[in-house]
């Protein structure tokens, strides 16, 4: 840590610098510039990107819109992350280049899986007994 860097600037910095990194990573997949035959033929969402303290790692969460052929696209994103990598390197000013592993996004399948749970009578039923309560 800097000298004159607090825990929280260094944690604005790290969210900071994820989502310059997402958004570069975004406009890179909506371009096209990367030249796969499975990304081109997918809307791929880049949803979070989370860098690791010392900014030489990110983890990049996707999400193929529709949710179609998840695997597919992570396989891809996959063999192109060093064409990614350089791509990122040269956008963002940063002493080293973040090494990218790229994962899918499972936060919205476990939002519909709680959302579908909240719904359910027997739960919807507990809930009503315990605000009487």
């Amino acid at each position: 840590m800097r000298h004159n860097e607090t825990p929280e600037t260094r944690s604005v910095r790290l969210l900071r610098v994820g989502e310059q990194v997402r958004h570069i990573l975004s406009d890179i997949l909506a371009r096209g510039e990367v030249h796969d035959e499975t990304l081109a033929s997918h809307m791929v969402s880049v949803t979070e990107v989370r860098m690791s303290p010392d900014l030489r790692h990110a983890t990049v969460f996707v999400k193929p819109l529709l949710g179609k052929d998840e695997e597919a696209v992570l396989k891809a994103l996959r063999t192109n992350t060093a064409f990614l990598q350089r791509e990122v390197a040269h956008r963002v000013k940063m002493k080293y280049a973040a090494k990218l592993k790229f994962l899918a996004d499972e936060s919205f399948d476990e939002g519909t899986h709680i959302d579908r749970l909240l719904r359910d009578p027997s739960v919807a039923r507990d809930l009503g007994e315990g605000e009487e309560n």
